[in-house]
């Protein structure tokens, strides 16, 4: 049995600023989304089920501060501790995904290519 149900990768890119790609999702405060992942699962004494990784580039900058949870494959864009808690209560928890933090890659352009 894998040690873990699920994992949480938050990209904390950091990029130079004025880079042509942009300054990288840590720019928009995922170090601090990572952290409150962290703190939130250790606090719920769930981090013996759940880990949350911190990523480089998930390359979907473009979308807002990235995290994925996988093996369920979830690409989620959340902004605020708030959103954070949402994910760890209902998708992580719960099992249900949560459609408003969802990243919708096809009414964007493929951050893939």
């Amino acid at each position: 049995m894998p040690p873990f149900e699920r994992h949480l990768f938050v990209c904390t890119n950091r990029r130079a600023p004025g880079h042509p790609e942009g300054e990288g999702c840590a720019s928009l405060g995922s170090e601090a989304l990572h952290a409150v992942f962290k703190e939130e699962l250790a606090r719920r004494g769930l981090k013996h089920r759940f880990r949350a990784n911190k990523a480089g580039c998930l390359d979907a900058c473009d979308f807002g501060p990235t995290v994925v949870v996988y093996p369920d494959g979830v690409w989620y864009r959340p902004t605020t501790p708030a959103d954070c808690l949402e994910i760890i209560e209902q998708h992580l928890i719960g099992g249900r995904v949560v459609e408003r933090l969802r990243m919708k890659f096809e009414s964007a352009p493929d951050p893939f290519g």
